[in-house]
């Protein structure tokens, strides 16, 4: 999305402007697809010791599999190592997950806290579902206070503008975890919409640095 600078630009300054904005924007797909292998490269060790743990201390999959809205409104199936008993109720994101939530694994209390159940969607940006920086995708039957998000939220379908992220601009501002009130969705939808009216390369990197600190504090993690 890109936004004209004020009208006393010249235009050649504004032309240049624009070019950089379309190299960065087609340098994005390379670079996520580049720091995504590399980081399945360096922590696979850590991959298949967490497949292990899921796998030998609960009955069912290693991997949560759930549709969510991609780019342009598209649904994808998200990847994620299993934090919950299987067949828990509400796994299609009709509920949402508390603090203390009774159908979380004490392996998946573990992974939700340091965000590491997030991991296997690096696959989802290899695969071009995803960006390694963007708007957290929402599942499909995202509720907040008993209605959907989309009817609640003005703007809402802007944030399907640009693949989702691993990691966006709300999540490093403290905006992760439940949604409980339309408030705090509002306010998370906010910052997504922020993210994509002034996305940068630039942006990305800062978010990416910013991403490890707040995983480490574990803020609204559930």
């Amino acid at each position: 999305m890109l936004h004209r600078p004020s009208s006393f630009v010249s235009f050649p300054i504004y032309f240049a402007y624009v070019l950089e904005k379309k190299w960065q924007q087609g340098a994005k797909r390379p670079l996520d697809v580049v720091l995504a292998i590399c980081a399945l490269l360096l922590l696979s060790p850590a991959l298949l010791l967490i497949a292990s743990l899921v796998k030998l201390t609960s009955r069912g999959p290693v991997f949560f599999r759930q549709r969510r809205i991609g780019a342009s409104g598209q649904i994808f199936e998200i990847l994620k190592f299993r934090t919950m008993y299987d067949n828990s109720p509400g796994q299609d994101g009709t509920i949402q997950a508390v603090a203390g939530d009774c159908r979380v694994t004490k392996v998946g209390t573990f992974l939700r806290r340091w965000s590491l159940d997030e991991l296997p969607q690096l696959f989802n940006v290899v695969r071009g579902d995803m960006s390694m920086v963007g708007p957290r995708p929402h599942p499909v039957q995202m509720m907040v206070e008993g209605q959907p998000f989309e009817q609640v939220i003005p703007n809402y379908s802007a944030r399907h503008l640009v693949r989702p992220g691993i990691t966006g601009w709300a999540q490093v501002n403290g905006w992760r975890g439940e949604t409980s009130t339309v408030d705090k969705a509002k306010k998370r939808v906010e910052f997504d919409l922020y993210y994509i009216a002034n996305w940068s390369i630039l942006l990305d990197l800062k978010i990416l640095a910013m991403t490890i600190p707040a995983v480490l504090t574990g803020r609204n993690a559930v």
